[in-house]
């Protein structure tokens, strides 16, 4: 992490932005009697993976910042999951946003992992 100044700086924290910017964006179109249930959960598991590697920067210790980046991958599955379960309900009508979504997860699941094994090095 050596020059870097900020978690703002840091390419797993900008692609967690648009992940949680993305997940907002495809709950609108989710039903409304949803909005504490599948939408709130999807929203608060989103929002968890940037927080979480800015938490974990916070931190300033490299095993510390990595047990942050584990709970941003749990998050991420689990927005992974809830996608699955959202889709399956037919909550999800636009399936490009859908599709860029998991893109993206997938994406920052292994630019963590190896941030991850460079941090532990």
């Amino acid at each position: 992490m050596s020059g870097v100044k900020s978690y703002k700086e840091l390419l797993i924290w900008q692609k967690g932005i648009k992940i949680v910017f993305l997940v907002y964006k495809l709950t609108m179109d989710f039903p409304k009697e949803e909005v504490y249930a599948l939408t709130s959960q999807l929203k608060r598991a989103s929002v968890s993976v940037p927080s979480n590697i800015a938490e974990g920067f916070g931190r300033q210790t490299d095993k510390s910042f990595n047990h942050f980046l584990s709970i941003s991958k749990g998050s991420l599955n689990e927005i992974e999951t809830q996608l699955i379960i959202a889709k399956e309900l037919q909550f999800i009508s636009n399936d490009a946003l859908y599709n860029e979504i998991m893109f993206l997860i997938e994406e920052e699941s292994k630019m963590i992992n190896a941030f991850s094994r460079n941090l532990k090095n």
